[in-house]
């Protein structure tokens, strides 16, 4: 990204919107459901350990809601489900994978936190997807 302008928390949710949109059909429907969020970094109010700056600048992208395969009829949802990506984790993580674009990353990032909301834990990711290894 050097000498290039960094993109918008606009652009990386619309990175992410077609990424969405590319999904399977069993996939897409659902998916259509949850928010997408660009910030710059983690609001403190979703971290676990509030004001950590270290911990800020490690998380790309968070999956806040009720899983699928724990939803219920009976749920009161506080806030809608929503895929957070966070732009200058996801751009410094960018800056350590030179061999990665910009919509790999994202793209990336995107499905992963999907994957939660789908019911997927880290553990299950883990076992399918090398990146993360």
């Amino acid at each position: 990204m050097t000498g290039m302008p960094e993109p918008t928390t606009d652009e990386i949710e619309e990175i992410a919107r077609r990424t969405i949109a590319a999904l399977p059909a069993p996939f897409a429907d659902p998916a259509k459901a949850v928010a997408i969020i660009s910030t710059d970094f983690i609001p403190d109010n979703l971290m676990d350990h509030p004001g950590d700056r270290a911990e800020k600048w490690d998380i790309t992208g968070l999956y806040s809601g009720i899983p699928l395969t724990q939803k219920s009829s009976f749920d009161q949802p506080e806030a809608p489900d929503t895929v957070w990506l966070f732009r200058k984790p996801i751009l410094a993580e960018l800056e350590d994978r030179p061999e990665v674009t910009l919509n790999e990353l994202v793209a990336h990032v995107t499905i992963h936190e999907f994957a939660h909301h789908f019911g997927w834990s880290d553990d299950d990711i883990a076992a399918i997807d090398e990146w993360w290894t």
